[in-house]
């Protein structure tokens, strides 16, 4: 069997059982503790402190009628816990980490954007739409929802959940580091010009010239004025 073959220091019993039971498929139903306590040979208290790491993983759900059930196969939960520790310790963390995901989207931007079909063409367009409204509406609003979905839409038929998760964890501390804030009109119009010229350069199946308008679009995160650490997590 595939579990007895893995090494323990490597996955815990309960991740072992749900990487290696192929009856157990993602969205299936998983036997309560007690029966896995007898199945796998450890206590249910064990076993629970071991489904709680998986929950956190994002690799289980479990409900009061429903049981536990496996999830499809996600990095992101994991790579945003790790991610909210980080910065708890070192608020300047998030500088490093923002280019990182800098790096990867300039490394998967030729291979992403040559995946996408008319309808995801249409889909980048109406997010252009959407924020130029939010920007020139009375209220203006912060067109964030479509800053997050128009980059994460880009990569979205790449088909790599671990590119796709940390691009999704990028977004999530994002908005916990405080940078979904309004800053002044100016720099968001001028932000919302640059993704215009991604996407019209998407459509038109131009990649160089997409790729040249992200690169300087990545730039003007960092003419923002950053706030102070101790303001970092209010």
């Amino acid at each position: 069997m595939l579990r007895d073959q893995i090494p323990s220091d490597r996955l815990s019993e309960f991740l072992c059982y749900l990487a290696c039971n192929d009856s157990n498929g993602q969205g299936d139903r998983i036997p309560p503790l007690a029966e896995l306590s007898t199945e796998l040979g450890l206590s249910v208290a064990s076993l629970r402190e071991q489904l709680e790491v998986a929950k956190a993983m994002g690799l289980v759900e479990a409900r009061p009628r429903t049981g536990i059930r496996k999830l499809p196969y996600t990095f992101r939960p994991a790579v945003v816990q790790s991610l909210n520790y980080g910065l708890v310790v070192s608020p300047e963390a998030f500088k490093n980490y923002s280019d990182l995901r800098n790096h990867i989207e300039a490394a998967y931007w030729s291979q992403a954007v040559q995946s996408l079909n008319e309808s995801d063409h249409a889909e980048l367009r109406n997010l252009i739409v959407r924020a130029r409204e939010k920007l020139h509406g009375q209220p203006v609003q912060i067109p964030h929802a479509e800053h997050r979905a128009l980059h994460l839409s880009i990569y979205k038929r790449l088909n790599n959940p671990f590119v796709t998760g940390l691009l999704e964890a990028y977004w999530e501390v994002y908005e916990a580091f405080g940078l979904n804030v309004y800053s002044d009109l100016e720099y968001h119009v001028r932000v919302w010009d640059y993704h215009a010229r991604m996407v019209e350069a998407i459509c038109n199946r131009n990649v160089t010239v997409g790729y040249e308008a992200l690169m300087e679009h990545m730039d003007l995160i960092f003419q923002r004025e950053k706030k102070p650490v101790n303001q970092a997590f209010e």
